[in-house]
């Protein structure tokens, strides 16, 4: 017999029907040669301190660091899981062969392998390897099944992620409660999970020391069309324009047209009593015409963005969402990090388009020619194990309300990569009223191409349009150079605006980008290699936050709660709050997988950094904990919790003003 190990009860039914295995025993199913069995995703976990030694039994700083010589696993304690294993490990057994058809990922392939070796397994394993659970993908992946080796470096990656969490987690933890901890209070620290909590610290941070300034902006009304006073530049924005126009091939000389920023309200309405009576002139028209190309295909970050934004879904909420599709054969494997798509999945596309029934008034229009093929979407250098997730084209029913949105959202992306580009025509429109000169500008969509798949969502989706529709459009009427008229000059009191609190999707970019916040694909494509966390462990990391007391939501956005922040200001080793150092920690496991580093010399690493740190902290002074930024905060100043209230001094604690209106900032004088 030939033991095939899936990683949970649905996938295993779903490969045994395909092979033909329709006898149910107990824990697996048996039948045309083959014996399918599966687990509840992780039925081994890496051993506790004390299991190494009874040392390590007891909390003490003189136990630290702890590092095990050779590291070991063992069964969760559970009784089903216990059950389920003793099943596996007697077909294991008396196996000829072992298919390993765990989830296709990291995690997938460390879950398995430590169960088969668990097992004692000694006989030939291969590999199924497929992105979808079609009856299609199964068949198509059983006929090519690969051999073990070759995911050895795949194995490796997620072995050290797990021994590097161990060693990090477990030392940093105990370090840090039993230095600082008061009345029993666990400090949690962990790899990603810290530098994940300090982003959010530090914004918070940010937003409580914000001091809002005020400025003016002077704008005018010509014809329904506002237009705003251009500004002088710098000379730092002179000289990069002298710059630029010294490599053109027709040097422009450098303008500095414009009024110096407003300083006063009074010099203010001084501009606005010297332009309201002098007629407004259109000066010159610039229409520049261009493309938009269709929103990229989702990676599981992205659709949680997208889901977080639209929906308000959590992270861990679309998670579980994309997984049950992905169960129930309605979409491929979710958690990727690419938004390609390889070569051949080209010629399969016809058929899924096809099999979107629901959506046959846009994809009946692509199935009268030839699909086109961009190297936007299709990609193979962009593709290492599992592509972009996309509809499988398998007619699903009974999907709940929330599933149904998701894949809703897939299934348009997917549609839409197939239709043209969005034509569009950008003008701006100058004007001068006396020696002030003026701006307005607008776009005008020429030809919808790829918007029509989003027009035809609800009225709610509509205001969020996907991609690059997300911009306000603005319209202008139809000018002609050198037109005067009647004008209304208007002065705007303005203050600049604190950053924004990070809501999950924010998030998410940030631990994807190890802290950096940008909007262009191509730049976020370049810092994914140094994110933190992964796509399918970021949810939850986030979820770990919430359970510890880390942080908590108000509506969308995510706050540092006073421990949180407390935790925060306790740590001293940049490299345990570094969102940035972290991330290269994850770009050396990711080459770990394509060996082009030595796990071993990443664990060698991470064991002299973990001694290190442990020496820095028990070194440092123990009179007591430092102050963390809350509770060192003098009274007047915002509060670091809710922004709105103030410190304010009692008796025996700092407070917020607002405490009585829900703010649960306190602390203890120190």
């Amino acid at each position: 017999m030939v033991v095939c190990i899936a990683e949970k009860p649905s996938v295993a039914r779903d490969i045994a029907a395909v092979l033909g295995a329709t006898a149910k025993k107990e824990g697996y199913m048996e039948g045309n040669g083959y014996q399918v069995t599966w687990t509840y995703g992780h039925l081994c976990t890496l051993k506790e301190p004390h299991e190494y030694t009874p040392l390590w039994q007891s909390w003490n700083l003189s136990s630290l660091p702890m590092i095990p010589s050779r590291f070991g696993i063992k069964l969760i304690s559970n009784p089903t899981y216990e059950r389920q294993f003793r099943v596996i490990e007697r077909l294991i057994g008396q196996a000829e062969g072992i298919i390993n058809c765990g989830d296709a990922g990291q995690e997938g392939e460390l879950i398995q392998r430590w169960v088969m070796q668990k097992a004692g397994a000694r006989v030939p394993v291969k590999r199924l390897w497929i992105s979808s659970l079609t009856e299609e993908s199964i068949r198509e992946g059983f006929a090519h099944l690969r051999e073990e080796r070759e995911f050895q470096p795949l194995y490796e990656a997620g072995l050290s992620r797990a021994i590097g969490d161990w060693l990090l987690g477990m030392n940093a933890t105990r370090l840090y409660t039993l230095k600082y901890g008061r009345r029993g209070q666990v400090l949690s620290i962990g790899r990603v999970q810290t530098p994940t909590l300090a982003l959010i610290v530090a914004r918070g941070q940010e937003i409580a020391h914000f001091v809002p300034r005020q400025y003016w902006e002077l704008k005018t009304l010509y014809r329904e069309t506002t237009f705003s006073a251009l500004l002088r530049k710098s000379d730092e924005e002179l000289l990069l324009e002298a710059e630029a126009a010294a490599g053109a091939k027709t040097p422009k000389p450098a303008e500095n047209r414009g009024i110096d920023p407003i300083a006063s309200a009074q010099e203010g309405e001084a501009w606005v009593e010297r332009l309201k009576d002098v007629p407004f002139c259109i000066t010159h028209i610039a229409r520049k015409e261009g493309k938009e190309i269709a929103p990229r295909l989702f990676d599981l970050t992205s659709l949680q963005v997208e889901c977080n934004k639209k929906y308000g879904y959590s992270a861990d909420e679309t998670l579980k969402l994309i997984q049950s599709l992905y169960e129930k054969k309605a979409t491929t494997y979710p958690r990727v990090d690419t938004t390609f798509l390889s070569d051949d999945i080209y010629p399969k596309c016809p058929a899924i388009l096809k099999g979107l029934t629901a959506y046959g008034t846009l994809t009946s229009p692509l199935a009268e020619g030839t699909l086109p093929k961009s190297k936007k979407v299709f990609d193979n250098s962009k593709v290492t194990d599992h592509h972009a997730i996309i509809p499988t084209g398998v007619q699903v029913q009974g999907l709940s309300e929330r599933e149904q949105a998701v894949f809703d959202l897939v299934a348009r992306r997917f549609i839409a990569i197939f239709y043209p580009d969005c034509k569009v025509a950008t003008t701006t429109v100058y004007g001068q009223a006396a020696d002030v000169e003026f701006k307005a500008g607008g776009k005008q969509i020429l030809v919808p191409g790829w918007r029509v798949v989003f027009a035809a969502q609800s009225d709610r989706e509509k205001e969020e349009k996907e991609g690059a529709a997300a911009e306000p459009e603005s319209l202008l009427p139809p000018f002609v150079k050198g037109e005067q008229g009647e004008h209304t000059p208007r002065l705007y009191e303005k203050w600049t605006q604190p950053p924004r609190p990070y809501t999950e999707a924010t998030l998410l970019r940030a631990m994807e980008t190890a802290g950096k916040l940008v909007e262009n694909e191509a730049l976020r494509d370049a810092l994914k290699e140094n994110g933190i966390g992964r796509p399918s462990t970021r949810a939850a990391i986030i979820e770990t936050l919430f359970k510890r007391n880390y942080i908590r939501k108000e509506k969308k956005n995510l706050i540092a709660t006073p421990l949180g922040m407390e935790l925060i200001g306790l740590i001293r080793v940049e490299l345990l709050k570094s969102a940035e150092l972290t991330g290269l920690w994850e770009k050396k496991l990711r080459e770990i997988e394509r060996r082009t580093y030595d796990a071993a010399r990443f664990l060698d690493e991470l064991k002299g950094l973990v001694g290190e740190i442990v020496t820095g902290v028990l070194s440092a002074p123990s009179a007591a904990a430092p102050a963390s930024p809350a509770s060192s905060l003098p009274e007047g100043e915002r509060c670091p919790l809710c922004g709105k209230g103030y410190v304010v001094k009692g008796h025996t604690a700092y407070g917020c003003s607002q405490w009585r209106s829900g703010c649960t900032f306190r602390r203890p004088f120190t």
